[in-house]
Order: C-alpha cells, then sequence, then structure tokens
C-alpha cells in the first residue's frame, strides 16, 4: 500500500496581495521521451497539493554539463502534448522552446510571472535534483518566486539548505535513457510511454530503432 503525505502548503510573500492566486504546478524536463513516470508524478502533485493546472514545460538546452541525446525540439514539444491530452488539468507550455538558447528555470519564472501575476508556481524535481539546487543559476532569488516541491526517490536524501515542499508518489523506475535504450535496441516500450508516444516514436524513426 502507498501512503501518501499530505504537505502542509505555506505562502511565499508576507505581503497581501489583491490578485487571487491560482496554485499552477510546473514540470519541466527534456521529455526525450515523456514518459508514464511524468505522468503519475503530475497527478500526485496535482491532487495532493490541490492544484488548479500542471504544465509540462520542455526546454530547450538544459544547462546541465551531462549533454543528453538530443532530437529536434519539434519532436519533443509534440511527444508532450501527445502525453497529456487526455488530461484536461495538464497542459503544454512552450516557452522555453520559444525563447530557444539555455533555459534557465530563474529566467523563464520571471517570464511567467511578469505575464501571469496572479500565478502561484510550485516547481515540481525529483529527489535526485534536490542536491544540485545549490547549482542552480539565481537559485537566491529563485526560491523566492517558486514553492518546491520534491519528489521523494529511493536513496537520495530529502535534506536541503532550501526549502522543499515533499511529496510521496509510487515509486516507479522508468527512465527516458532506458526508453531510448530500449527502442534503438528494437525492444518493446508498451506501457512505458502512452501509446500515442509509443507510434509517433515508431512512426518518425526516432532515437534510431530498428525497422
Amino acid at each position: 500500500m502507498v501512503t501518501f503525505q499530505k504537505p502542509i502548503v505555506k505562502p511565499i510573500f508576507e505581503t497581501e496581495s489583491v490578485i487571487p492566486k491560482q496554485r499552477i504546478g510546473i514540470l519541466g524536463g527534456t521529455f526525450n521521451p515523456p514518459h508514464i513516470g511524468h505522468l503519475i508524478v503530475a497527478e500526485q502533485v496535482y491532487q495532493q497539493l490541490g492544484l488548479k493546472k500542471v504544465l509540462f514545460m520542455p526546454d530547450a538546452n538544459p544547462p546541465h554539463i551531462d549533454h543528453k541525446e538530443a532530437i529536434a525540439a519539434a519532436d519533443r514539444k509534440k511527444m508532450v502534448a501527445l502525453s497529456i491530452a487526455d488530461n484536461p488539468h495538464f497542459q503544454l507550455e512552450d516557452c522555453e522552446l520559444r525563447r530557444g538558447g539555455i533555459s534557465y528555470t530563474f529566467e523563464t519564472i520571471k517570464a511567467l510571472l511578469e505575464k501571469h501575476p496572479d500565478y502561484e508556481i510550485y516547481f515540481i524535481i525529483g529527489g535526485d535534483m534536490v542536491a544540485y539546487l545549490p547549482k542552480w543559476h539565481k537559485i537566491t532569488e529563485l526560491v523566492k518566486l517558486v514553492h518546491f516541491v520534491g519528489v521523494r526517490r529511493a536513496g537520495y536524501p530529502t535534506s536541503s539548505p532550501y526549502p522543499i515542499l515533499w511529496v510521496d508518489v509510487p515509486l516507479i523506475q522508468i527512465s527516458s535513457t532506458q526508453i531510448r535504450e530500449r527502442v534503438r535496441a528494437g525492444n518493446s516500450i508498451r506501457y512505458l510511454v502512452p501509446d500515442a508516444v509509443s507510434e509517433y516514436i515508431h512512426k518518425e524513426g526516432l532515437y534510431g530503432e530498428r525497422n
């Protein structure tokens, strides 16, 4: 049985605002490709935190040292759209793809809040990413703009010098890297990704698929 944690949500800003806030989740990533683990995380955070919606935000060029096997941004965007098409509280946010260049989260969030001052943002990250937060671009300023939501992962600590709202979700050991490797080897990815994503990968011959 999975036991879910009901986090206590606290406001970021002490000052009162006349603008009614919408609690918006953001799940960013390369989505290369998106898989059911992404969908499960987004759904659980949406439900447990009572969010209005979750934005899936593909990055253009992540500021990571280890460069991930790249495919066209248009393909990643299309696969995200296919993944979330049947969920009314999931939405595609392609602002980083449209901006291009290195996708710094601080710049993205700043731009989103300027465009949507009614947003109260809950930024979802995996437990494996929490340790990297001190290295994020302008992290001190960023933590003032968002609530970081940490998704627990086995083998990773939950301590951080920054405030993290921890949420428990079912442990799904699926990664985009594994899926790319399975496609390249000609192995099935059924039930690892939505059917529409699997069909798109095969149709477009992505990831060096064996025909």
